[in-house]
């Protein structure tokens, strides 16, 4: 197997743009790539472009109406269709959008073939991860489900076992949705509670279905919970579920949006906190799944100070060559932005802070939201999986 690592991206993919005003701007894809590349990441990377998946692809995951009312948002975006989730408050229509949302899909899935067929361990695609898509329906900015269909070609392609872990700060609530009853997917999504934040899902008690009990795991965070809280969560519930799953290979999900400078949400993480957070899913891949890992982006609304320094570590981290917290931000990135969008761009690949936290074997807190949480996670997924919930 080589050891080349692989990014999916080429320009046409900042095409899925909701327009002006909308918070999912393409901006961010845009900035990321330019970052990435000023700090010498895509040098390290195998960079090719991204093909677009044929209805027959979509229509593994998705119903074939809803392809088709997809096609038709496109071509009549003036015309909603709340019924599919088309042209709602959150997801508009827009020109073309059938055509760039099929072509994220097939980034997704070159991915997954990439690292599936050995061609490279580490595969990318940042404008991925749209995972709020339903089967008949758009949802939370995402017109088709490319993490589910990637795992879907997966599972298609001879795979028996894919663990699928999610670290946006909204659930991961159409990939869960989709494998719900399928005991050969574990989903495991760590977010802000769904009792103060989108979609209102991703509670401790969603477990799986029927016959993949287990499959499912939730880790529902209070608001203003931030690195420490964050990373003690995740290290006391996801390195146990995944290695007693024993996947073949890990898909995740980036979404950056878990920020204290999210405009969205209410979690107060910072770059080294999510920058901690990848790496720790690199070696998890290589604990459980010979490395195979296929990595999306997600949700990010900070588009200049925060979505392309995160992403830019992910796509290093991907690469082999992780960078320097302490590294600088290129002199001509933070000229970009103060031309073209009068701001002052951060001055380094970090926020300044350690990013430690304590770990669960030190002791449960029931006085503490934060270990409430995770003890109810552990309580309720743990025994499903064959593992003690106490230490």
């Amino acid at each position: 197997m080589s050891g080349e690592a692989l990014l999916v991206f080429d320009d046409g993919l900042t095409a899925y743009d909701f327009g002006r005003g909308h918070p999912m701007s393409p901006i961010r894809v845009e900035l990321t790539i330019k970052l990435a590349r000023a700090l010498g990441v895509l040098d390290d990377l195998k960079v090719v472009p991204a093909p677009t998946a044929d209805d027959a692809l979509l229509e593994t995951v998705h119903t074939p109406e809803y392809v088709a009312a997809v096609k038709s948002a496109g071509e009549h975006p003036d015309e909603a269709d709340p019924v599919h989730g088309l042209g709602t408050s959150d997801t508009y229509c827009f020109p073309g959008m059938h055509e760039v949302s099929a072509q994220i899909v097939g980034a997704s899935v070159e991915a997954a073939r990439a690292v599936w067929e050995g061609d490279v361990l580490h595969a990318a695609n940042i404008a991925g991860g749209l995972h709020h898509a339903m089967p008949n329906q758009a949802s939370g900015f995402c017109v088709y489900n490319d993490p589910a269909i990637a795992i879907q070609w997966l599972l298609d392609h001879g795979a028996e076992r894919v663990a699928y872990v999610d670290v946006d700060v909204h659930h991961g609530d159409g990939v869960q949705a989709v494998f719900y009853n399928d005991p050969r997917v574990l989903t495991v999504s760590l977010h802000e509670s769904p009792t103060t934040l989108f979609p209102g899902t991703g509670s401790a008690g969603e477990t799986g279905g029927p016959g993949a009990e287990g499959s499912a795991v939730n880790v529902a965070l209070p608001p203003g919970t931030g690195d420490a809280g964050w990373l003690r969560a995740f290290h006391a519930v996801v390195p146990d579920v995944v290695k007693a799953f024993r996947p073949q290979v890990l898909v995740t999900q980036h979404g950056c949006d878990s920020h204290v400078e999210d405009p969205l949400a209410h979690l107060t993480k910072t770059i080294d906190g999510q920058r901690a957070a990848y790496a720790a899913l690199h070696d998890l891949a290589h604990e459980v799944a010979d490395g195979k890992w296929v990595a999306t982006g997600g949700g990010g609304y900070a588009i200049i100070d925060v979505v392309p320094r995160a992403w830019t570590h992910l796509l290093a981290i991907v690469a082999g060559n992780p960078i320097d917290p302490l590294t600088a931000v290129p002199e001509g990135w933070r000229e970009e932005i103060q031309i073209r969008f009068g701001r002052v761009a951060p001055m380094r690949m970090t926020d300044g802070q350690d990013a430690k936290y304590v770990d669960w074997s030190s002791g449960y807190n029931p006085n503490t939201w934060l270990d409430r949480a995770i003890k109810a996670t552990r309580d309720a997924s743990f025994p499903l999986l064959g593992l003690d919930s106490t230490y």
